[in-house]
């Protein structure tokens, strides 16, 4: 076991971990923030999309120690010190951008990444995103509503961006 230090959601921490230990179960198991979900552990699923150094990664393909010393933001870290939803979480509530929850955290995560590099993607620039993301009850429509309107345009019933 080794000590391993990173600064999580603006908070430094450390917690010892086992040279094995993946990202993803530091977070959930070491630190208690549970928001960062496994799916499938194998990176198929993007359940567990953090984003280390500003870059989206699905942390169950990186271990804790290769990210000791980064700066890591999990969903926990999304919305305001006061739980003030972020804009991309209040337009994921607002456009019904998820049913049973599970894949929304990576979803979150992934689209402010994407929003982060691209402020106003096209529809099919965000579909093609969110690949690496499965959710298997939305159908995906109303995810891509949602971060069209969270980068600030206007969303037609059709889900895509309107002129």
């Amino acid at each position: 076991m080794s000590r391993v230090s990173m600064v999580v959601n603006g908070r430094e921490v450390s917690a010892e971990a086992e040279g094995r230990t993946l990202l993803s179960a530091f977070l959930r198991e070491g630190l208690g923030l549970t928001g960062t979900h496994i799916g499938c552990d194998t990176g198929q699923c993007g359940a567990c999309v953090v984003h280390v150094n500003g870059e989206a990664v699905k942390s169950c393909n990186v271990l804790a120690m290769d990210v000791a010393g980064a700066k890591v933001t999990t969903i926990e870290g999304v919305a305001a010190p006061d739980g003030t939803l972020s804009t991309l979480q209040q337009a994921f509530q607002d456009h019904h951008g998820l049913q049973c929850g599970f894949c929304t955290p990576g979803m979150v995560m992934s689209a402010a990444a994407l929003l982060a590099e691209n402020p106003k993607p096209t529809e099919a620039e965000v579909r093609h995103h969110l690949e690496g993301n499965i959710c298997r009850c939305t159908g995906y429509h109303n995810i891509v509503k949602a971060v069209m309107a969270a980068s600030g345009q206007a969303v037609s019933s059709l889900g895509v961006a309107a002129e």
